[in-house]
């Protein structure tokens, strides 16, 4: 991991010894939105190698901090969200995890990795412990052991104090919660590291001071005893802003948040700069391998061999060979060259999450219909008189093949495999139309 760059730190150098032999790991997201994005699939890759080398992951999704809102990182506090949101909340991103791991086995396999020894990831949910825990039990369980002055020094905390704002006493808390799931972990499921981006530093710190304090007897020294902590670096861009919701850039890992084909072309796009650090952190490659494709790419920068390859590998560990296929479906689509190497099924299959680009619209209603209609039926054109300029002007183009009767009619045989078509308006607005 480390040469791979996803270690920032490590709360002691006995962890190396400790992962010798197998142990269990876990790292904790908070259901603040639906889905899953690039910034948290950095830490499920962390996960994920200590996953295929045999140890026990679990990934914590925190129905009950969830409710709280985590400082740290942020300059204001979170608004909170109701149970129902949270609860449906929950729901995606336990569902994306288990996906997640199971596509990652699958292509771990692909890499030479012995499936047969990868044990099953334990996605587990904070409140099924916090809710039957009462305020009075959880200050003289955990409050007791807490010292202000320590959770005062925290950076998460000493941030927010010295903003116009402050930081409210639930936020404040946060550390104690965060510090309790991990002695819960370490108590009940043999726990032993706890894994989060680097900004989660304060409060791994505060699990492990947690334990130790808990457990009393010298037992605790005894390496198979001991508690870790590591810090995967925050994913930034180039220009080093952050990746995630509230940066408002986010990537997502749900594909009706963020297409299969706007997954691949984040990846696609990626700037030489970066190209060979997410190759780095986002793939199985090995070191040797991924300096070979970066000397290939140097040859001819142009050709981005070197993009192209992280989106591949990028696009099946977390959509599978089936959401790679789909993506680069949607490549040949989009990129209007010739629509015969696709059939009609194929496209409409690589699009059907994908309800910003493609629409279903019945049969009777397309064909011979006119195309300044179905333009703006699919939103390539906001009305029928825009789309007829656009025709006459040769702005607008049918199964990528440009039109310039304004009193064009769809008919059957506009449509792959009588199954679909697809309308660019411009150089790079495409829009589809799925007949049924």
């Amino acid at each position: 991991m480390s040469d791979r760059g996803l270690v920032s730190q490590l709360t002691s150098s006995d962890i190396f010894t400790r992962t010798q032999s197998p142990t269990t790991i876990y790292c904790g997201v908070d259901p603040t939105a639906k889905s899953l994005h690039l910034g948290n699939l950095v830490t499920l890759m962390g996960l994920l190698h200590f996953g295929i080398r045999g140890h026990q992951v679990i990934a914590l999704v925190g129905g009950a901090t969830g409710s709280i809102g985590d400082p740290s990182g942020r300059k204001s506090e979170r608004i909170p969200l109701t149970r129902d949101v949270l609860e449906e909340n929950i729901k995606g991103i336990d569902r994306q995890i288990h996906r997640f791991f199971e596509h990652g086995a699958k292509y771990a396999s692909r890499y030479g990795y012995d499936v047969s020894a990868i044990k099953k990831p334990k996605v587990l949910n904070n409140y099924s412990w916090f809710s039957n825990m009462s305020a009075l039990d959880f200050l003289g369980d955990v409050g007791r052991h807490a010292r202000v002055n320590t959770m005062l020094a925290k950076e998460s905390v000493k941030t927010r104090l010295e903003s116009t704002q402050g930081i409210s006493f639930t936020e404040f808390s946060y550390q104690l919660l965060q510090a309790y799931d991990f002695f819960h972990l370490y108590q009940q499921h043999d726990c032993r590291i706890q894994l989060g981006g680097s900004d989660q530093w304060g409060n791994i710190t505060a699990g492990i001071d947690l334990i130790n304090r808990k457990r009393a007897d010298d037992s605790k020294d005894k390496l198979e005893n001991k508690a870790f902590g590591i810090t995967i670096p925050l994913l930034l861009t180039s220009a080093g802003e952050k990746f995630g919701k509230s940066a408002g850039n986010a990537v997502w890992l749900d594909e009706k948040m963020t297409s299969y084909f706007d997954f691949y072309q984040f990846f696609l796009k990626s700037t030489d700069q970066d190209v060979a650090k997410y190759l780095s952190m986002f793939s199985l490659l090995q070191k040797n391998q991924i300096s070979e494709l970066m000397q290939e790419h140097a040859k001819n920068p142009d050709k981005r061999l070197a993009q192209e390859a992280l989106a591949m590998e990028a696009t099946e560990l977390v959509h599978g060979v089936d959401g790679l296929r789909k993506a680069q479906t949607a490549t040949k689509v989009l990129f209007g060259g010739s629509l015969g190497s696709v059939t009609g099924r194929e496209i409409v299959e690589a699009f059907q999450e994908d309800t910003t680009r493609m629409v279903t619209v019945e049969r009777n209603k397309v064909v011979n219909a006119g195309l300044d209609a179905i333009a703006t039926l699919a939103k390539a054109t906001r009305s029928k008189s825009e789309a007829q300029k656009l025709i006459k002007s040769g702005g607008i183009y049918l199964n990528n093949v440009r039109v310039t009767d304004p009193r064009k009619k769809i008919g059957e045989a506009d449509l792959l495999d009588g199954l679909v078509c697809v309308i660019r308006s411009g150089k790079s607005s495409y829009h589809l139309v799925h007949v049924v």
